[in-house]
């Protein structure tokens, strides 16, 4: 199944407490025992798709590798740093996502002798109150200290964060400075989505979202509009201490972006191993795959085409029409509408062209 295949994403379905704002697959409460039976689980995934173990019947070593969730450092992960051991190098890329409740000197040391040599941690906000709304278990200041301990660890170190929450405002926070001063090499800034499965949709639907514990009035709503406001000014500051955008949502220093994610988003192929996760394999797309027997929906040289090409445009590098002629009509008109630029056949998303992206690339699907 893809022997040339170069990309692995592990999923962790884990948290210490569910967020309002999550709609994904996660699970909280879950025992030590349980978590261990996972691991053990994704252990014993890997000889069916690296037979030997070694990666000798495997092109390895991997070029990316990455442990996401839920929060994966709420596991022992010795095991699998272990049996990847031989499938990674000083080449690989080799991320986790850590909540910063979870970043301690023992669990930093486990990720770097394990072979980790990147941190996203979720920092999601600046404001106290709206951390507490959040329901993520710590503060700023608190957060501040996981990351600075982070970065005693690991250069390759960034945090990923929510804009549009109800109450939060970017722009009008007296912590970015502070911020500033992290030393960040990554930042990932997502646009607020209310998934209906979240506790947040459910709090919008009476018509106002009430305060966090102690608070007084309740959280203000935003506007589309503002949101995009915000996301703009947060991409103006971002540039300001070094972070370019490379991506709708990713900003990094030079040297720096998200190696996965740009297998991803360039048309590679990767596994998707563990409960919750998805895959991309040739014309396979794999879900909640263990190892063998996935799940596993079969699509067309033409839908495959299309998806792997126009996520492409999300990215800095744009997209190359050369091969696609038939959308260059529709891509022009972009062109005019001041939400893409041009240069030869390679179209890349102006600024407001990155605020409305899904749009653009729901005309050309």
């Amino acid at each position: 199944m893809g022997e040339a295949v170069k990309n692995l994403y592990v999923h962790f379905p884990f948290c210490r407490g569910k967020c309002t704002y999550c709609a994904l697959y996660s699970k909280a409460g879950v025992s030590p025992a349980d978590r261990e039976a996972y691991v053990n689980s994704l252990t014993r995934s890997i000889s069916p798709i690296f037979p030997n173990g070694d990666g000798s019947q495997h092109s390895a070593p991997l070029s990316t590798v990455y442990f996401g969730g839920g929060s994966p450092a709420i596991c022992d992960l010795r095991p699998l740093f272990k049996v990847l051991n031989p499938l990674i190098d000083k080449n690989t890329e080799f991320s986790v996502e850590l909540h910063p409740l979870d970043v301690t000197e023992e669990t930093l040391h486990v990720l770097k002798d394990g072979g980790v040599n990147r941190i996203s941690m979720g920092l999601q906000s600046l404001n106290d109150d709206v951390l507490k709304h959040m329901r993520r278990g710590y503060t700023f200041n608190e957060a501040e200290r996981a990351f600075r301990l982070i970065k005693e660890y690991f250069d390759n170190a960034g945090v990923d964060f929510i804009i549009g929450y109800p109450g939060d405002s970017w722009g009008q926070s007296p912590r970015l400075q502070r911020l500033a001063d992290w030393g960040l090499k990554h930042c990932s800034a997502y646009s607020l989505i209310f998934e209906e499965k979240s506790a947040l949709f459910k709090l919008t639907q009476i018509g106002t979202v009430p305060p966090p514990p102690m608070g007084t009035v309740p959280l203000k709503m935003y506007s589309d509009e503002e949101i995009m406001d915000e996301l703009s000014f947060m991409s103006h500051f971002l540039s300001e201490i070094g972070l370019n955008r490379y991506e709708i949502s990713n900003y990094s220093a030079p040297g720096y972006e998200c190696r996965h994610n740009m297998a991803t988003w360039s048309g590679e192929d990767y596994y998707g191993l563990g409960t919750g996760a998805h895959g991309r394999i040739g014309l396979k797309r794999t879900r909640n795959w263990w190892g063998q027997s996935p799940e596993v929906e079969t699509v067309s040289e033409e839908f495959d085409f299309k998806e792997r090409k126009i996520f492409s445009l999300r990215t800095a590098r744009g997209l190359d029409a050369g091969d696609c002629p038939h959308w260059i009509e529709r891509l022009d008109r972009f062109v005019e509408e001041g939400l893409l630029e041009k240069e030869n056949l390679v179209y890349r998303l102006t600024e407001r062209g990155f605020e409305v992206c899904d749009s653009i690339l729901a005309e050309l699907i």
